[in-house]
């Protein structure tokens, strides 16, 4: 007989008892980086099969299912803001009121006064506030010239000048004087009428104090180098208080064949410096021309040795010198008093 054989049974394979503090090793991510790589980092939100998530997450692209939302398209990275285009610096006549078309801004009572008063001055506008105009009207002005007057707001002419122009309610905008030349203004030579020149003046506040003290003591004309000085408006005409509308400004290339073309006309041009040996008290009877030098620097080399002769103005040993316009108004007066 044949002995059966009964199949054996096989073993069970052994299980290991489980560590419960054993972890599991993490599958790697495949998520970019910076991105939510399992569910722990999703706030909010379950995780698991079939889980549903009990709310939104925005940040994260779901919607409140649970479910990610489709994404959205690339948008195209933002254009950089074009930078400003560089500014281009303004013209030093720009900048001290002298439009591209040679009109120039007046402003101050006095200064827009004297300009509406000259017939050889042409004005395109005349803008003043109600009090200013009642000035002008008490002022004895013409009733064409109150009648061209536009009335405005103090802040309307401030927007109209330029930053801290004093204009006391009224300016104008008006063209230049006609050019005057040297021999129409000077010729003949006047004893008691004396020429003033400016050497390399440029300060607008001096300028308009020296038209001023000229056209006071009867000065004949103002010599100045084109060049170098401002235009005759803003700060400097106010500053000159309608002297600019009287005394006749003369602009040459060269002070110094200025100076020579005087002389020539029967001056006698007079320098001012401080170490001068000459007093100023000593000048002569005759027709003068004073020269005026730049405050610190003074009258340069080559229009010194073009003067007839050098003075100085005395004053106490304390003070070092004079501001230029005082010390004009003081040669214009010695070189008018009868000696």
């Amino acid at each position: 007989m044949t002995e059966k054989r009964t199949p054996k049974a096989r073993k069970k394979p052994r299980r290991e008892p489980q560590n419960p503090n054993r972890r599991e090793p993490q599958k790697p991510s495949h998520r970019k980086h910076g991105k939510a790589a399992s569910g722990a980092e999703r706030p909010n939100q379950e995780v698991g099969r079939g889980s549903t998530a009990k709310s939104s997450y925005k940040a994260g692209g779901f919607k409140a299912s649970g479910k990610p939302s489709p994404k959205s398209a690339p948008q195209p990275a933002a254009r950089p803001a074009p930078k400003p285009a560089p500014k281009t610096p303004p013209s030093p006549t720009a900048a001290r009121g002298k439009s591209s078309d040679g009109a120039l801004w007046l402003y101050g009572r006095h200064a827009v006064a004297a300009a509406l008063a000259n017939p050889a001055r042409n004005v395109r506008r005349a803008i003043a506030t109600k009090n200013a105009g009642d000035w002008l009207q008490q002022a004895g002005a013409a009733p064409g010239v109150l009648a061209r007057l536009e009335e405005a707001r103090p802040e309307d002419l401030d927007t109209l000048l330029q930053a801290g122009a004093v204009h006391q309610g009224i300016a104008a905008l008006v063209e230049e004087l006609p050019k005057a030349h040297l021999k129409d203004v000077c010729d003949p030579a006047e004893d008691g009428r004396p020429v003033l020149i400016l050497d390399q003046i440029t300060d607008p506040q001096n300028i308009g104090a020296l038209f001023r003290s000229a056209a006071a003591f009867g000065a004949r004309a103002v010599i100045v180098q084109d060049r170098r000085t401002p235009p005759l408006s803003g700060a400097l005409a106010k500053a000159a208080a309608g002297a600019i509308e009287i005394l006749p400004c003369v602009e040459v290339v060269n002070i110094a064949r200025a100076i020579n073309e005087l002389q020539e006309l029967g001056y006698f041009c007079a320098g001012l410096a401080g170490d001068a040996e000459h007093d100023i008290t000593a000048l002569p009877s005759i027709p003068l021309a004073l020269v005026m030098g730049a405050e610190g620097a003074g009258l340069r080399q080559l229009v010194a040795k073009s003067c007839d002769g050098l003075y100085r103005i005395p004053i106490a040993p304390g003070v070092e010198s004079l501001n230029v316009s005082n010390a004009a108004a003081i040669s214009l007066y010695e070189a008018r008093r009868p000696r």
